[in-house]
């Protein structure tokens, strides 16, 4: 039992998932922000809003 508690706390870890959760924030606001793909700019507010709920949820992980 106390393995599998091990593999969940190494694979949720609060600073992976924080720092992927920021990258796609990152990309959303570049696709926002570029001026040569209407499709980029047609997905940036959906990837901002999927960053922002993942780093709202990771937030609560522990350390």
């Amino acid at each position: 039992m106390s393995e599998k508690i091990s593999i969940f706390r190494k694979i949720f870890r609060r600073v992976i998932w924080e720092n992927l959760s920021t990258a796609l924030i990152l990309i959303g606001v570049f696709m926002l922000m570029q001026p040569f793909a209407m499709w980029m700019y047609s997905y940036s507010f959906i990837i901002i809003l999927v960053g922002t709920i993942g780093f709202i949820i990771t937030s609560h992980f522990p350390d």
